[in-house]
């Protein structure tokens, strides 16, 4: 969330940064002018009228001490103080409408972040690796899937319903190799510490994420009792929502935690896109790399954590390329994101596999994440990143397509082999 003070100050800026992400400044902040203005008339109607009252109670005291008649005065502190309080209620309502007005303004993209209005408009940073060149046409994921007996999506459908997959044998041995894999990279070579969180988390977690309120219709909800829970879109939010409400000494700055979990989404408004195979599910499951750092190494942090998230790649030798987005593609709560897209030959595409956030204070200030700077007794936000280090079964389907064989199989990269217990998958039927 964008800080009161801030967006006071800075109306122009924030209204500007709002058309680069393609929104109508009028419609996004509303009625801010009308609502602050309002806000801070009441409270200083109400300063105005402690200070009568503290004026008033003085001369009560100096009449009832000379023995004076004082009931005048005492009356009009009593119609002061019951003026206060409506006052200063009406501040505290039209502070809520403010904080929830604000809620639902995104992010402000960084200055380093491209201007535009779709993904068309997303910069290359970089490429690795060189796409394979076939003796045969390859197939897609869903294909190979299906013909090697790993990927059984109409049992799935059976089961649950559509957009879910079942994984047998191999695909389903191959799906944990890679995440053991991941998580021992990013534990041993690049200091992770590995955490597993909770796969229900309550709304304030998911306030503080930034899921809530806007996003409600992209997530699982699960009434408990009196209080709602939700199923975990990304591990993004009980990881960020382990420090809420907390104050970190800033020796301890960054923290660097990853975590492996089952994601679920309900991909409203994304019917029809993405209906074959595994690309877009109601539950995945991902790694994720979360940061909280100082707020002048966030960006440091953020080239560091990409970084990470590519080395799962290399390793297993997939060509991908790196985008920076647009201020238009943008996620709500980013101030800027790299997407890493690695290539499937299946489909002729390369495809978003990690999205690599610095979310600056934007998630501390909702969440309330505190660190307090050497030598300083004040406290001050940190910033928090996160990134998909990787999406599994997205880098699973990139190994079915670049590692077909011409027979049907498909070769384990060397990285994956000792986690698997083979070097190749072949058919078998269950």
């Amino acid at each position: 969330m964008l800080d009161l003070t801030f967006v006071r100050e800075n109306l122009p800026r924030v209204e500007e940064k709002l058309r680069q992400r393609g929104m109508d400044p009028d419609t996004a902040l509303k009625d801010f002018r009308q609502l602050d203005t309002q806000r801070r008339q009441a409270i200083t109607d109400a300063e105005t009228m402690q200070a009568r009252r503290n004026r008033a109670s003085e001369e009560i005291a100096k009449l009832k001490k000379a023995g004076q008649d004082a009931s005048a005065q005492i009356a009009e502190t009593k119609e002061l103080r019951e003026r206060m309080q409506e006052k200063e209620k009406a501040a505290n309502a039209l502070e809520d409408q403010l904080r929830e007005l604000l809620a639902g303004i995104p992010n402000l993209p960084h200055e380093s972040v491209p201007v535009g209005k779709s993904s068309e408009e997303n910069v290359e940073v970089r490429r690795w690796g060189t796409p394979r060149n076939f003796d045969f046409t390859p197939k897609p994921h869903w294909e190979l899937g299906e013909q090697l007996g790993v990927l059984d999506m109409e049992r799935a459908v059976k089961l649950t319903g559509a957009r879910f997959a079942v994984y047998w044998d191999q695909g389903a041995r191959l799906e944990r190799a890679l995440a053991n894999f991941m998580l021992d990279l990013h534990t041993r070579e690049h200091g992770y510490t590995e955490v597993l969180p909770p796969y229900l988390v309550n709304s304030d977690s998911m306030y503080g994420t930034g899921q809530l309120p806007k996003f409600a219709a992209d997530l699982f909800r699960v009434p408990h009792g009196e209080k709602d829970l939700w199923l975990i879109p990304t591990a993004e939010v009980p990881v960020t929502n382990l420090y809420s409400d907390e104050i970190l000494e800033a020796a301890r700055l960054p923290i660097s935690l990853t975590a492996y979990t089952p994601c679920f989404r309900s991909e409203a408004g994304s019917y029809g896109k993405d209906v074959r195979g595994i690309i877009r599910q109601h539950q995945f499951q991902k790694v994720e790399l979360v940061k909280f750092t100082r707020p002048e190494e966030s960006y440091e942090q953020l080239e560091k954590l990409t970084r990470n998230a590519e080395e799962v790649l290399q390793k297993l030798g997939l060509p991908y390329r790196v985008m920076a987005l647009c201020t238009g593609d943008m996620g709500f709560s980013s101030a800027k994101t790299y997407d890493i897209e690695v290539w499937l030959p299946g489909q002729q595409l390369y495809r978003e596999i990690s999205s690599c956030s610095n979310f600056e204070a934007f998630q501390a200030r909702r969440a309330n994440i505190r660190y307090r700077p050497e030598g300083k007794n004040k406290t001050e936000l940190v910033h928090t990143l996160n990134g998909s280090g990787l999406a599994v079964g997205r880098t699973w389907l990139a190994i079915m397509e670049n590692y077909q064989q011409a027979d049907g199989s498909v070769v384990v990269p060397e990285a994956l082999r000792s986690y698997m217990g083979t070097d190749r998958i072949t058919a078998k039927k269950f």
